[in-house]
């Protein structure tokens, strides 16, 4: 059975889910559900270290986890992958210098300057010397491209040995080019396709975000081959509103 990274290197459609909720519980009932990843939102959310390790250990090896970095530096790398996590995503990522520095965060020497200690990933010590010697061909490693310096170097990004993928983050790609949340607008358009020609010269994978199955259908039909749909906070309110809407429905139709 291949492991994420060797999906991602597949070129295979991977379809995904954003987890925010500080709750293993609901990563959980994702986990469940048939997804191929799950996006554990470290940026954004309030997930902590702590909350990232219970959701690994309640969804073990279901499904693969990735998780978005707080922030795009060694700590966050080392910390994240010692938990176990099947690759990340470095937000914010703007320059060639930056990529090359969290592929090398990532992956122990040579390739590498990744930290050894002994966490979860190594079953705290227990399989120490098999994680070693896996580590770095199963590890995912992807950054982000949401701002337009990004796009200017994207040429070079993807060709960073020990890159396996680009994240789009449209609207801040869209700020930065002083469009804000204009993600239709042609020039925003042309820098996303932009990075999409890059990612298909180079062989590499390229993700989208979308609030639902609607926004992100376009770029799964372009062979987008990782696909994030919907966030789990939007899960639990849009159900709930709409079983609400049916029972005010039906008690309006007995009155």
């Amino acid at each position: 059975m291949m492991n994420f990274r060797q999906q991602l290197q597949s070129g295979k459609p991977l379809l995904g889910t954003m987890v925010t909720l500080p709750t293993a519980a609901t990563a959980e009932i994702l986990a469940d559900l048939g997804f191929d990843w799950l996006f554990l939102d470290a940026e954004h959310s309030a997930l902590s270290y702590g909350d990232i390790q219970g959701i690994l250990q309640a969804v073990g090896d279901r499904v693969a986890c990735v998780v978005r970095l707080a922030a795009a530096e060694e700590m966050p790398v080392k910390k994240v992958l010692d938990l176990g996590a099947a690759g990340i995503i470095a937000p914010q990522v703007n320059s060639v210098e930056h990529a090359r520095d969290i592929v090398r965060y990532a992956r122990y020497s040579p390739e590498g300057s990744r930290g050894v200690g002994l966490g979860r990933a190594h079953g705290y010590g227990m399989r120490f010397a098999k994680y070693m010697e896996t580590a770095n061909d199963s590890v995912a490693v992807l950054v982000q491209a949401e701002h337009i310096d990004t796009v200017n170097c994207i040429e070079s990004i993807v060709q960073i040995d020990g890159l396996d993928g680009i994240m789009l983050g449209p609207y801040d790609l869209s700020a930065s080019m002083g469009k804000m949340g204009q993600i239709n607008d042609p020039e925003v358009t042309g820098a996303i396709d932009r990075i999409h020609q890059a990612c298909q010269s180079a062989g590499i994978a390229i993700g989208y975000f979308g609030v639902s199955a609607e926004a992100v259908r376009p770029y799964q039909q372009k062979g987008y081959n990782l696909i994030l749909a919907g966030v789990d906070t939007l899960h639990l309110g849009g159900a709930a509103k709409q079983m609400l809407n049916e029972l005010q429905s039906a008690q309006e139709d007995q009155q």
